[in-house]
């Protein structure tokens, strides 16, 4: 039999070396790209988040049907109600701050429109879409869900203090007087069970920390659901903000 006529193709062990080489690439590849991916997600993920924040910061002053009660009567007392919910220690009451796509032709009680659900649709003409901020407990949450667009971050507050002429985090549970001995001889620190009445200051400066969510599923994050706000550890991004009487 001639040399021209033997079969032709790679040997075993060719096989092997190629495969082990391609291995070797694809676990390079992995290393120098596998981090910057991760890098870009995280990027946008703080654009989105910075882009919210002052969504965070009106809708924590607007005071919604709904949400007020005898401590709640105005959108500052929301507010510092909120905050104040949000600095528990254990189990803190967060926010969900997230964009919706909103029916333009619909509103529901509180204002609000309600969620576009419907398949397909153009942004501008069949939807708007919506920036919102929202507690577990609300019901109105767990419907925007379904019209859900982009991600939802939750949202943990603390009230900024001066410590040293510095603004500082409060290690404390509630809000307090921000600067307490600064008031001018002779001033009646006002009484009530608002926030009115509570706090003397006109503007709660506050840090916000936004954290990713696992999961948008409505069952995880619904009230009842696995989200344990407890178990968030690494902001992804920090503002401080501001909210006035």
């Amino acid at each position: 039999m001639s040399s021209s006529s033997k079969p032709k193709g790679f040997t075993l062990l060719e096989t092997v070396i190629a495969i082990g080489v391609l291995a070797v690439l694809l676990t390079a590849f992995m290393g120098v790209f596998g981090p910057a991916t991760a890098g870009i997600r995280r990027a946008l993920n703080v654009q989105e988040a910075d882009r919210l924040a002052s969504t965070l910061e009106r809708e924590l002053t607007t005071l919604r049907t709904g949400q007020s009660s005898a401590s709640i009567v105005t959108g500052f007392d929301k507010a510092y109600q909120w905050i104040q919910d949000s600095m528990k220690k254990s189990s803190p009451d967060v926010m969900f701050v997230y964009q919706y796509r909103g029916n333009p032709n619909n509103l529901r009680p509180d204002g609000t429109l309600t969620p576009y659900t419907t398949s397909g649709g153009v942004a501008g003409k069949d939807y708007t879409v919506i920036p919102m901020v929202r507690r577990r407990d609300d019901s109105a949450f767990v419907e925007d869900l379904a019209a859900l667009e982009g991600r939802v971050f939750a949202v943990k507050t603390t009230q900024l203090v001066f410590n040293g002429g510095q603004l500082t985090l409060s290690t404390d549970e509630v809000i307090k007087d921000p600067s307490p001995g600064n008031d001018p001889a002779g001033t009646v620190l006002p009484t009530g069970s608002s926030a009115a009445g509570k706090y003397p200051e006109a503007v709660i400066a506050f840090s916000a920390e936004f954290y990713s969510v696992a999961s948008t599923a409505p069952a995880f994050l619904k009230s009842g659901g696995k989200f344990d706000s407890s178990k968030l550890r690494t902001p992804i991004f920090t503002r401080n903000l501001a909210v006035r009487r």
